[in-house]
């Protein structure tokens, strides 16, 4: 959480990993129980790699002031599965529209600042179903491809549900492909 005051105003920036709509949500909720005397919860996220789920809000704010200030700090810094919510606790004066925008890109900017930025390789999820004799053959694949197991299942008959890196992606796909009896479904977001 990062401060920032002026002429009375105060703005609380929290950043957050938000990898869903429903994260969020759920974050601005809590917020909202902590903050209850607080005049304005604007905020901007940006979800998945494709850059096209993403809102902003100005929460009661002068349109453009509040919601697009702190989305352009997300996008400055190229980050995704992102969240900002800036609590503002009116201090009495206008801040005028300038002030506005000024105010909501300075405290996202060091919310920015404050919390580490943690970079995670894009994955592409598959279920893989294989009898038992196999299963060392695909962990040591797993291993070898920096793979995220999300679901196991090991009994006579294997099942798991692994997040591939793109940049390893065609390789873990033949190598899978070469092994007898493997079943392997994408699992569609």
């Amino acid at each position: 959480m990062a401060e920032y005051k002026d002429r009375g105003s105060t703005f609380l920036a929290y950043i957050f990993p938000c990898a869903s709509t429903r994260v969020f949500k759920a974050k601005m909720q809590e917020l909202k129980k902590e903050h209850p005397k607080a005049v304005h919860y604007c905020f901007a996220y940006k979800i998945g790699t494709d850059g096209n789920n993403f809102r902003s809000s100005d929460d009661g704010e002068p349109s453009g002031t509040a919601g697009k200030p702190i989305l352009r700090q997300i996008e400055s810094k190229k980050l995704t599965d992102t969240g900002i919510i800036v609590v503002r606790y009116f201090g009495g004066t206008l801040l005028g529209v300038p002030g506005l925008i000024q105010a909501y890109k300075t405290s996202s900017l060091l919310a920015l600042q404050i919390v580490p930025i943690i970079s995670k390789p894009i994955l592409k999820f598959y279920h893989l179903q294989f009898g038992y004799p196999v299963l060392n053959e695909i962990m040591l694949i797993i291993k070898q491809l920096n793979a995220e197991i999300q679901t196991k299942e090991t009994q006579l008959f294997c099942k798991l549900s692994v997040g591939v890196p793109l940049n390893k992606l065609e390789e873990f796909i033949m190598r899978i492909k070469n092994l007898a009896n493997v079943e392997m479904t994408e699992i569609l977001p």
